[in-house]
């Protein structure tokens, strides 16, 4: 009896849409044979939309089991399996797939039960019999594992807890051991069921740092992805006693329970992945409850006096991460909702202090730029005007509570709030800057004696400036109040603000070079002064960082970029001030490379509506002649000469908020940018471009994502991918390559893409599974049929190296399923064997039946042959592992000028089909440019935008 697939075809009975039930049944069976699991499950769900008989339900519910498994969704094989037995109590085949779902779920107690049932229904059954025995022997070794850790457990808390260990090397390693434990599952539930929660308690309780930091880390163990020891953790420890741990003045004790809350929003959110199920399940009443009481923990601390400055952020963090909707196609935001009913009031709190005066909330240099982004992603969240209209509503009347009835002090409080919400929901802060009196406020405090209130009322007025509406309104009413600031003002703190504010006007046009607000020269003086500041390390890092501000405007001006990058001084204290603690800087960073590298969008304008727009006596932007493709080569080759990848990695290694999807967006523009040429390359990767790519392709803005993606592409592409991405680092580049594969993406994007797999696929075994696992292959599949010649060739190599594996073999040469026939149709060439004859190879066998020649064509791709014993030789084109390094030898797929020789169908395992693969390349003789290390022509690659 067959287990593994589908079911056989079993008997109909007559009714009503039962030959379309049989026939979906049937379709589906072939698709899964041949690796179309997708279409399978698809063809099953029809099926049962048809008023399927009981009996043909469990049939269809146990054969979508058998598709999810394959798809390694366990959670719905086990759903699906169980439906079939409901269905039919004695379907042997679903009790097996739902023990294997189980057994995958690591729930084997579950599994054996399952397994024995199918053992007593089919005793001589060995698949059975020997499932049962492996299961058996796993659950074994998991007793005595945990019996073995019983005493390790017990006596490690014994060391924790005894007094007279304080401070040893013996009480370090025992806190160390218990940390590394806890990582494991079967170690976390040993803990916790050993009265682990509350013995760590008892070490909270101490007030150590270090056995704090012990047994929190412990914590996030237990509670990592585990949604029912999360809220045991939480019903011993209080909800309010590990939210107050945030606020505790060591910074890494800090640092740990923001860790732990949001492993705990996380298990809350996601339920169970792994770990028992059962009894435990039970104490979960409602986990939306628990969420609530968290974040309403979260929200209570924000405006807690007593708190520390570093809590208070690591709240605002993870109110960031954890309310917000992360996905526009998620249809609920009640919790955005309910946060903005319940705690709007206390982060506009936050956003409104300043820092660090008596009596007022502890806050860091950080809070208010945190307090801006937690703002803007919850209006953000608002799904409709009426939303969106609350949200300005409470914001308005908290202003105005403050504004009016509490003097000076209840003004500049106002103000504050004001400038918060126009660095977040902008929309928001415009409206509240139109109430009554606040602008007129804002100008009369620019002239006050009093740096505290001078210092609110400029940054307000810089933040206001940033629409265009805006912008003209203060340049008509503000510039001459900034400039006579900036003149006349003896404190730096203040010059520097208004100077900001005068670059942000003098920025207005953006990169048009005709439209200029000040006079000529005027920009290159503003930005000589911020490098003078940003150069002035005497200064503190909160006031140089106005300076990098009025950069990132001014630097849209092409002189100012070239007077920047030749600069080393101010390159430096650039670099130097992103590594900082000052993370409210790194958006400013981040802009002024892009400018620098003109990494923004930018699109040619039609030459005919150019002239159009002219006769109308329509503005039409120009380019600056400083912002030529050869001005913008030298700028990048001067960055990266001043260190400019180490810093981008350090930025990208920042776990800050401020670090948005958008700040990552830009520094993945810049990334692009300086992996362009391909002699850059090499720099980038040795300053750790490769591995701070990385995470920008995986998380941020879905442009920020693609940039990112191409840059690895690149990188992949020119260098070895084994040298470029070390460790396991190689296998997390497969899925941002593929997301580039996608119709969304640019020709030269898949194109690149496809070259970057090929060099993957031919370095391993391991590195073809990963790509197979992100079925990849049908969008490969896809593009060996393009139309496009050069995405034609890319598409089949990178197949050809996929050929090597067994499962790409199997999908091409299964029964009933024409791909290798096509292949075979597009080669046009005889199976006759090797058109070399060489004596030392396999001999040519018989040509497949239909095959048409084609002896024009003549030899073969250089490197062809295979050794007897499946080795490859040295010039192998399928691999690009052989010989790599080596200057004289080009991995991978090489093109040379003639055409493939095909061997013989007896030879080994996927020879046939890799040879007609083969086939599908056009001949093309070698340009004598520049290629890349597996052997394409590199000059190709700008050619191909505008072939497409």
């Amino acid at each position: 009896m067959t287990v593994s697939g589908p079911g056989n075809p079993e008997p109909q009975s007559v009714g009503p849409g039962a030959s379309s039930v049989e026939q979906l049944r049937k379709d589906g069976n072939e698709l899964f044979k041949c690796g179309d699991y997708e279409g399978a499950l698809t063809a099953y769900t029809q099926a049962l939309g048809l008023g399927a008989t009981p009996q043909d339900q469990a049939i269809l519910h146990r054969n979508r089991a058998a598709c999810h498994l394959k798809l390694e969704d366990y959670e719905k094989a086990e759903t699906e399996a169980t439906k079939a037995i409901e269905k039919d109590g004695g379907d042997i085949k679903a009790l097996y797939r739902r023990s294997q779902a189980l057994e995958k779920l690591g729930r084997l107690d579950q599994a054996v039960l399952d397994l024995q049932r199918c053992v007593s229904l089919e005793p001589k059954n060995k698949v059975f019999q020997e499932a049962l025995r492996n299961i058996a022997g796993q659950i074994q070794e998991k007793v005595r594992y945990m019996s073995s850790t019983d005493a390790k457990v017990e006596q490690m808390f014994q060391i924790l807890l005894d007094p007279q260990e304080k401070g040893t090397e013996k009480k370090q390693k025992a806190s160390q051991n218990l940390v590394v434990l806890a990582r494991e599952d079967a170690g976390a539930e040993k803990i916790f069921r050993s009265n682990g929660v509350q013995l760590l308690q008892r070490l909270l309780d101490t007030g150590e740092p270090d056995l704090m930091l012990a047994a929190l880390r412990t914590l996030v163990g237990i509670c990592s992805e585990h949604q029912s020891r999360t809220v045991a953790t939480l019903s011993v420890l209080g909800t309010r006693r590990v939210v107050s741990m945030l606020g505790v003045e060591n910074q890494a004790v800090s640092l740990a329970a923001c860790h732990l809350l949001q492993v705990m929003f996380d298990a809350l959110k996601e339920g169970v992945k792994k770990g028992f199920r059962g009894k435990e399940g039970a104490i979960i009443v409602d986990p939306a409850r628990e969420l609530k009481v968290l974040i309403s923990n979260l929200l209570e601390l924000l405006t807690e006096v007593g708190v520390s400055g570093q809590g208070r952020d690591n709240a605002l963090t993870l109110l960031i991460k954890v309310v917000p909707r992360k996905s526009p196609k998620d249809p609920n935001n009640s919790l955005t909702l309910w946060v903005i009913d319940q705690g709007l009031k206390k982060i506009l709190e936050v956003g409104g202090s300043v820092q660090d005066p008596p009596g007022e909330l502890t806050v860091t240099a950080n809070s208010r730029m945190s307090a801006s982004i937690l703002l803007s992603k919850l209006f953000d969240d608002l799904k409709c005007d009426a939303e969106r209209e609350n949200f300005h509503r409470l914001c308005e009347n908290y202003i105005k509570s403050w504004f009016e009835g509490h003097g000076l002090a209840g003004k500049l409080r106002a103000i504050q709030t004001v400038s918060c919400l126009l660095q977040g929901p902008c929309d928001a802060g415009n409206r509240a800057l139109e109430l009554n009196g606040v602008m007129e406020s804002v100008i009369a405090l620019c002239a006050s004696e009093q740096e505290e209130e001078q210092l609110v009322a400029v940054e307000t007025l810089i933040h206001a400036a940033g629409k265009a509406k805006r912008a003209s309104f203060i340049t008509a009413n503000g510039v001459s109040l900034l400039k006579d600031l900036y003149k006349r003002s003896e404190k730096d703190s203040i010059r520097i603000r208004a100077l900001v504010g005068l670059c942000k006007l003098g920025s207005a046009g953006g990169t048009d070079f005709s439209m200029k607000q000040f006079a000529e020269g005027s920009t290159l003086k503003l930005a000589k002064q911020c490098r003078k500041w940003l150069c002035n390390d005497q200064m503190d890092v909160g006031t140089r960082r106005w300076a990098v501000e009025g950069l990132a405007y001014l630097t849209f001006d092409a002189d100012v970029k070239e007077e920047f990058v030749e600069d080393a001084a101010a390159l430096k204290a650039l670099f130097q001030l992103s590594k900082s603690e000052e993370r409210s800087v790194l958006f400013a960073v981040a802009s002024a490379l892009v400018n620098c590298t003109n990494s923004y969008d930018y699109e040619e304008p039609d030459p005919k509506m150019v002239e159009l727009a002219k006769y109308a006596k329509q503005h039409v932007p120009e380019q600056h002649p400083k912002d030529k493709p050869s001005f913008v080569r030298a700028r990048v080759k001067k960055l990266l000469a001043a260190g400019v990848v180490s810093a981008m990695t350090c930025m990208v290694k920042t776990e800050s908020p401020v670090l948005t999807s958008s700040c990552r967006e830009l520094l993945s523009r810049v990334f692009l940018a300086l992996v362009e040429e391909v002699e850059d390359r090499g720099t980038v990767v040795a300053q750790g471009g490769g591995k701070a790519l990385l995470p920008l392709a995986l998380e941020g803005t879905d442009v920020g994502q693609t940039k990112a993606a191409q840059a690895l592409a690149k990188l992949t592409i020119t260098s070895n991918p084994e040298m470029t991405f070390p460790g396991e680092r190689i296998y997390e580049v497969v899925r941002p390559l593929i997301s580039l594969l996608h119709l969304n993406c640019s020709g030269l994007q898949n194109f690149e893409a496809l070259m970057a797999l090929t060099n993957l696929a031919g370095i391993s075994e391991r590195l073809r599974q990963k790509i197979l696992k992100e079925k990849a292959v049908p969008m490969i599949e896809g593009y060996m049929f393009e139309e496009h010649e050069m995405l034609r060739r890319a598409a089949t190599e990178c197949m050809c190296n996929l050929a090597m594996s067994k499962e790409v073999q199997d999908l091409f040469e299964a029964t009933g399923n024409d791909r290798l026939k096509l292949l075979v149709l597009y080669s046009d060439h005889t199976l006759a064997g090797d058109p070399a004859g060489s004596s030392s190879e396999p001999q040519p066998g018989v040509a497949a039946p239909g095959c048409c020649g084609g002896a024009e064509h003549g030899g073969g791709l250089e490197g062809d042959r295979q050794h007897p014993d499946g080795e490859r030789g040295a010039g192998d084109p399928v691999g690009a592992s052989q010989g790599r390094g080596d200057p004289g030898h080009q991995g991978g797929h090489s093109l040379s000028g003639e055409s493939c020789g095909i061997w013989a169908y007896q030879t080994q395992p996927g020879r046939k089909m890799r040879a007609c693969l083969k086939h599908t390349l056009p001949t093309a003789a070698q340009g004598a440019g520049q290629t890349g290390w597996w052997g394409w022509d590199a000059n190709a690659w700008p050619l191909l935008p505008a072939a497409l």
